[in-house]
């Protein structure tokens, strides 16, 4: 419990400090807006640039371990989704920022803090095979649902003109494309260039916990409380099942079970928040699921760990 306590209190610490920053009136809920706007269309982007660019695509990938986890998180997406609406009655455009929160788990910030703590650094390879390409799967399909959605009733072709334009034009994926070109055809960037990309990179995960304290200043949980309990359910208690028994099907070895199903039980990232602002949707249960599932990862993880090999 306390190594849990040591990885979350600073998250909620940062937060705090966005949330204070607007009750008292040193930042206005402007300055936020330009905060996430920053952390949203250049920090993050440069994250994922970095992350991707450095990426070692000739990693041997478990076939089995990246299906029990994406089966997973996807099945989390349509519970997400599907329960948004047709439990609550929310706007698709709504349910698709819903979906992806419950998609979207803290792969890094928490997920490979939480298994070194408890399995140490050597455990970790497992974990990274899965952040190799979380970003860039839960984006593209959170993108793609969400264009499908607000393009509804369009012919297929202006809906297919409208996924890509949107696809082309957003900030995240210019990151994690050029990520790509960088990494598969070895273009030499020079050291002052990345150490310039990297300084950016550092500032996205702060720049964005910091942004989500104001944001829940002005989105308080006021009526949402069940959509949010149910977002952290599907997080915290269906996704890691699911996994679970994926991976007891597929046969993982005992370290790739053990990342899989942590990862999975991880609260909703903070890329959750990020994607429903870029789309202006369901910012209040969004950005509340985030902090409160993050809260309750504690006793969550716990409960888990208690049953991992």
């Amino acid at each position: 419990m306390a190594a849990l306590l040591s990885v979350i209190l600073p998250v909620f610490l940062v937060v705090g400090f966005g949330y204070v920053s607007v009750w008292r009136s040193w930042l206005s809920d402007e300055h936020i807006s330009g905060l996430m706007k920053f952390a949203q269309n250049f920090a993050i982007p440069c994250l994922l640039f970095v992350a991707i660019a450095r990426l070692d695509l000739g990693q041997t990938f478990s076939t089995g371990l990246i299906f029990s986890f994406y089966a997973g998180s996807t099945t989390g997406f349509l519970a997400g989704l599907l329960g948004a609406r047709f439990l609550f009655g929310r706007p698709w455009e709504d349910c698709v920022a819903i979906g992806f929160a419950t998609l979207f788990s803290n792969s890094v910030l928490m997920g490979l803090a939480i298994t070194e703590r408890a399995y140490g650094a050597d455990a970790l390879g497992p974990n990274y095979a899965i952040v190799a390409i979380h970003a860039p799967y839960c984006y593209i399909l959170g993108f793609v649902v969400m264009e499908l959605v607000r393009a509804r009733g369009a012919g297929a072709r202006q809906a297919a003109r409208a996924i890509g334009g949107a696809i082309i034009k957003n900030a995240l994926m210019i990151g994690i494309a050029l990520g790509f070109l960088v990494n598969i055809t070895g273009i030499p960037l020079p050291d002052f260039a990345w150490d310039g990309v990297e300084l950016m990179a550092r500032a996205g995960l702060p720049a964005a916990l910091f942004g989500l304290g104001g944001v829940l200043f002005r989105y308080r949980p006021e009526g949402d409380m069940a959509t949010i309990a149910y977002v952290c359910a599907v997080s915290l208690l269906m996704h890691p099942l699911i996994v679970w028994v994926l991976g007891r099907t597929v046969e993982l070895s005992t370290g790739e079970f053990r990342s899989a199903v942590l990862t999975a039980a991880m609260a909703p990232g903070v890329n959750a928040y990020i994607f429903a602002n870029m789309y202006g949707v369901a910012r209040r249960v969004v950005a509340s699921s985030v902090l409160i599932g993050t809260g309750l990862t504690v006793i969550s993880a716990s409960i888990w760990l208690s049953f991992l090999p």
